[in-house]
């Protein structure tokens, strides 16, 4: 027989249709011929291997799909010129079928050469099917007697659920989602995440500040989903700790801001625009960055980390951890182009230091209200030139405190605060940010501007609540 497709059913009849009906083989070599079929065996009692055709709905073609079939040599079958497509297209040989190789009949495989072409081609079909848990097996005879055949499955190999490192994006996420939280109110929404088994959880101020008499939830990545009680809030740092009711609570790691250098990648998680369980990562982009945030009310002053991994409104009170899954900041801010409302990330996005956090959430968990540090000043924020100006007596109260820090060490009304602790001050804001970086009771070193003279002065910082 030479290379080309042959009938395994019955002959078709005289001038009729020679693909019509029956099913189908392509041989790509010499074989001695096969007897025809009885018309009372029918085409399973020929010698020819029996086939299956690719049943419609199935895990093969669907009903009305065409069907690409690899020859032997892995290039496409084809019919002889001028005949039209067979409506039974053939399917892969099945081990032990009546009159297949493994019953002893005379049909003889293609060369062995040829399989991974062939097995190729399956694999081709299994993808672009897309059956849920569909099985395509090919039987491959390990000899030329047509014995005991091997079946590949494709699709059911436990080997294809990777592990991810640790230390990757991937690795990190899957560790600390488990611990993030979706915070909704009546007219707002953010993120938290857990720092303790029994309950507590750490977000922004400006996410639950609207709640008032409605209530505060907290969705878990499990699907749990519970009413929080406010234990307090910082608006000074923009920190607000929750409770819930719950003891099998999985915990962040905390890690250290401090060691963070401009550079390291970092990963941001929470809810942005709603979306739960939301990853995204960057770098570290700058440190120590100077940042207000809030109402005139509830202004906020960070001494933030900045990075450029997407934070958008939603991902606030999420948190930023790096590269080993540890937690250095509480995603808070973002700087936008005034477009409002509408505005998103830019790359430009603010975390609060986790070691702010961690003394503030601890203070509101142990009184209900937590302190920042302040030196006894009232700042001119109308004044445009570098620094930042003690205002003059006025309505709004005495430019220095009677008795505090500042008067005790004598730093006037009109002297312009240009340095802390070496660092140059430019805005009043950058000057209250350098302030809420220490706590209550250090002493720092300030150099003022005094009519063109410059002084410098060491005080110790006082308290005040909020």
């Amino acid at each position: 027989m030479k290379a080309g497709w042959s009938s395994l059913g019955p002959a078709p009849t005289p001038g009729g249709d020679p693909w019509a009906g029956g099913s189908w083989q392509y041989s790509d070599e010499t074989s001695r011929p096969a007897p025809a079929a009885s018309p009372a065996s029918g085409p399973a009692a020929g010698p020819a291997a029996a086939t299956q055709p690719i049943a419609p709905g199935g895990n093969g073609a669907a009903p009305g799909a065409t069907t690409r079939l690899l020859a032997p040599d892995g290039s496409p079958a084809t019919a002889p010129a001028g005949a039209g497509a067979p409506p039974v297209l053939p399917a892969f040989s099945v081990p032990g079928a009546p009159g297949s190789a493994g019953d002893g009949a005379g049909h003889r495989r293609p060369p062995k050469k040829r399989r991974g072409l062939a097995t190729l081609g399956i694999l081709v079909l299994a993808v672009a099917a897309g059956g849920a848990g569909g099985l395509v097996a090919e039987a491959i005879d390990d000899d030329d007697s047509g014995g005991g055949g091997t079946v590949t499955v494709l699709g059911a190999d436990p080997a294809g659920v990777v592990e991810r490192p640790p230390e990757s994006i991937a690795g990190v996420a899957a560790t600390l989602l488990p611990s993030v939280v979706s915070v909704s109110v009546a007219d707002a929404g953010g993120s938290g995440f857990v720092i303790s088994e029994d309950g507590y959880v750490i977000t922004n101020n400006h996410v639950i500040a609207t709640a008032g008499d409605d209530g505060i939830e907290l969705a878990f990545t499990d699907g749990r989903r519970l009413e929080a009680e406010l234990v307090g809030t910082s608006p000074s740092y923009d920190i607000a700790v929750l409770h819930v009711d719950a003891d099998d609570l999985t915990p962040v790691v905390f890690g250290d801001s401090a060691s963070v250098a401009v550079g390291d990648p970092v990963v941001a998680i929470g809810s942005p625009l709603g979306l739960d369980a939301t990853v995204t990562s960057g770098i570290v982009s700058a440190l120590e960055r100077p940042v207000t945030a809030g109402g005139e009310d509830d202004q906020s002053y960070i001494n933030a980390l900045q990075t450029d991994a997407a934070i958008n409104p939603g991902n606030s009170g999420g948190p930023l951890v790096d590269a080993s899954g540890r937690v250095i900041g509480v995603n808070s801010a973002i700087a936008s182009l005034g477009l409002g409302e509408q505005a998103g990330s830019i790359g430009l996005g603010f975390a609060i230091p986790i070691e702010q956090v961690q003394r503030t959430a601890q203070q509101l968990i142990a009184d209900g209200e937590a302190v920042y540090p302040v030196m006894g000043v009232l700042l001119d924020n109308g004044f445009v030139g570098e620094g930042a100006r003690v205002a003059e007596n006025g309505d709004n109260g005495p430019g220095v405190t009677p008795g505090g820090p500042a008067d005790e060490v004598g730093i006037e009304s009109g002297d312009v605060v240009v340095a802390v602790d070496g660092t140059d001050i430019r805005t009043p804001a950058e000057l209250i940010v350098r302030l809420r970086a220490h706590e209550p009771g250090d002493d720092i070193t300030v150099v003022v501007d005094r009519d063109g003279e410059e002084l410098e002065f060491t005080l110790t910082l006082g308290s005040a609540v909020g």
